[in-house]
């Protein structure tokens, strides 16, 4: 286990975040990570779960960022998924 910072946004929000995240967090903990610090106050709340994506695809939600490939620091935005 090993933390890893990520660069961060929410859909819909204009602020990017530095969220500190372990490196065997899903991706759907670390939407959630995201989501406290945006949904409902800066963006709209969802009632969906919370996706991330990363380089252009949508992680699944039970991968650990980990073994998705992400670096310290990378960019990557969460969305509620409304489906």
């Amino acid at each position: 286990m090993a933390l890893l910072p990520l660069s961060a946004s929410f859909r819909g929000d204009i602020a990017v975040l530095l969220v500190l995240v372990d490196d065997q967090d899903t991706a759907e903990v670390v939407g959630r990570k995201i989501a406290v610090h945006v949904a409902g106050r800066r963006a709209p709340a969802g009632s969906g779960p919370v996706r991330v994506r990363h380089e252009g695809r949508i992680l699944p939600a039970g991968q650990r960022v980990g073994e998705a490939g992400l670096s310290p620091l990378d960019y990557v935005e969460a969305f509620f998924d409304e489906r």
